[in-house]
């Protein structure tokens, strides 16, 4: 039996709507930001990626919801955007003021890191489209009635862009739950992006308000308690966040206080360096946990969307109707491999995710 109940895809148009911001990723590639004279272009937000990964490697109808500046940067993030397949059907273009005092496309400088250098990033993002939606702007009928979704992903990050992003994201998932579309979060907690608006007080407040209308939930140990509030108990600062049994303890209070999650997930790493990480992954599902097949000093080339990844696998597996132990398999899985590629989104294809799935070797393929 399904952890999941997914409509079929007969009644839908897309798999799966993602909404989020998507900016412009600069990456330097080896060197540093403050140091390098070019960069490479890339797409990527957390929502997207999710909606991205989907569509590229699951094979899955995916459409994301944003806004983008008309002009030349917003038309580059668009023929980035082509290469990931995903939908841009939803897409607000914003006429653009000149010089983006009013609107502009985010900007996302994002550095690898290596071994005891951590990776860096440094986002320029204000005023941008996506951060200006507002309650009203997007026709939900259309998108989950008409057009009807499978599913509809969206996080915290977009909640925490401006004052008017969660009305956004209330409004939408208030018209997935009437058309029976499943709703995931990731809360995905960036203290950069809230500190200047209400803080952590304020991650908590909206975040516990979008809560009740979440079927599948993600976050690690620090999300959950700087974005909903709940402690990690009985551990010392010391701990390994490797071990499940914290993640556990704090997961049946939150679904105690929100019966209306079916499934709770997080991935598990430690970082011994920017390039060695343990990895792991936990799934909570009708009252029992389940976790993925633990890689201890996981090499790491760029570990951008890793999380994202592990989101679009996890969600395949479900959408599928696997069991709860495959579906947190494939979700590690693809957030592993993601991470062996540079940029926010996955290169991945299904036979891979599921080579690695099987327990299948990093031998040459030919």
């Amino acid at each position: 039996m399904a952890v999941i109940d997914v409509k079929p895809e007969s009644q839908c148009k897309y798999d799966i709507v993602s909404l989020g911001e998507i900016m412009i990723r600069l990456d330097p590639g080896e060197e540093r930001i403050h140091t390098t004279r070019r960069f490479r272009a890339w797409e990527g937000g957390g929502e997207y990626n999710v909606a991205r990964g989907l569509k590229r490697c699951f094979g899955k109808r995916a459409a994301v919801v944003t806004a983008i500046a008309d002009n030349p940067v917003g038309r580059l993030l668009e023929d980035l955007m082509y290469q990931g397949g995903v939908d841009m059907k939803y897409v607000k273009w914003v006429p653009y003021d000149g010089i983006g005092r009013k609107v502009r496309v985010g900007l996302n400088f994002t550095e690898r890191g290596f071994g005891a250098r951590a990776a860096v990033g440094c986002s320029d993002r204000a005023n941008s489209a996506a951060s200006q939606l507002k309650k009203g702007d997007v026709d939900w009928e259309k998108v989950f009635g008409l057009d009807g979704s499978r599913w509809f992903h969206t996080g915290g990050i977009f909640a925490a862009l401006s004052e008017t992003t969660p009305d956004v994201i209330l409004e939408a998932v208030s018209a997935a739950k009437k058309h029976g579309t499943i709703v995931s979060y990731d809360l995905n907690f960036r203290n950069s992006l809230w500190r200047d608006i209400g803080g952590q007080k304020k991650a908590m407040e909206v975040n516990r308000a979008i809560a009740p209308y979440v079927d599948v939930m993600l976050g690690n140990e620090e999300d959950f308690t700087a974005a909903l509030g709940f402690e990690v108990r009985g551990i010392d600062k010391g701990y390994s966040k490797l071990d499940p049994a914290n993640f556990k303890k704090m997961i049946y209070e939150v679904v105690e206080e929100f019966p209306n999650l079916k499934v709770v997930a997080t991935t598990l790493r430690n970082a011994k360096t920017a390039s060695a990480n343990d990895w792991g992954a936990i799934m909570y599902a009708e009252g029992q946990f389940h976790e993925a097949t633990l890689r201890p000093d996981l090499e790491i080339y760029d570990r951008v969307g890793g999380g994202d990844s592990f989101a679009s696998g996890l969600i395949y597996g479900l959408m599928e109707g696997k069991d709860p132990d495959e579906a947190v398999n494939y979700g590690a899985a693809h957030g592993a491999l993601a991470m062996t590629t540079p940029g926010d989104t996955t290169t991945a294809s299904l036979r891979e995710v599921e080579r690695v799935v099987g327990g299948g070797s990093a031998r040459v393929d030919r």
